[in-house]
């Protein structure tokens, strides 16, 4: 019958013996890290997307913007000439105010709700071919594993420019 202690020896000296072995396999590991981040803010793709947007929704911003700004004024001149209107003016703009308001609020909401599902459609299509590069750069290049999002990573582990430049590469 085998102690408790001599047990407990084998199977330590069975972990201690693995664990050369265990080193040789890390050092032969080729891990790379992307920052996704990165990739979105430099990549011409994240750029094009961006560009697109802005073509896209540049002329119901302005709308907007343009809406905001006569609505301030309409505020502003009842302000300053409500002391002098007629109790029935003063009604009648003050709602007509609050309509415009409402309306203007309206829109705006629609406008970020419409931006945001495409900005989130444009985003996912570079997030995309971004993991192709990744993928293809993990094949060609025979990685063991490949990170996003990694708390700390050295440099010699960041392939984050190489991803860049593929897809920049890539059409």
């Amino acid at each position: 019958m085998i102690s408790f202690r001599q047990f407990l020896r084998t199977v330590t000296l069975a972990a201690l013996a693995t664990l050369p072995a265990v080193g040789v396999m890390a050092q032969d590991l080729k891990i790379g890290y992307v920052s996704l981040e990165r990739v979105l803010r430099d990549s011409n793709a994240a750029k094009a997307a961006q560009a697109k947007l802005e073509a896209e929704f540049g002329k119901r911003e302005r709308e907007l913007s343009d809406m905001a700004n006569r609505l301030k004024n309409a505020q502003d001149k009842l302000e300053k000439d409500g002391p002098t209107l007629p109790q029935s003016e003063l009604g009648r703009r003050q709602r007509d105010l609050v309509e415009q308001d409402r309306d203007f609020q309206r829109r705006r909401r629609e406008f970020q709700e419409d931006i945001q599902v495409r900005k989130g459609e444009e985003l996912q299509a570079v997030v995309e071919r971004a993991n192709r590069v990744i993928k293809d750069i993990f094949e060609k290049e025979k990685f063991d594993l490949i990170l996003q999002d990694a708390v700390h990573a050295g440099p010699r582990v960041d392939i984050t420019k190489r991803v860049v430049d593929a897809l920049n590469a890539s059409k």
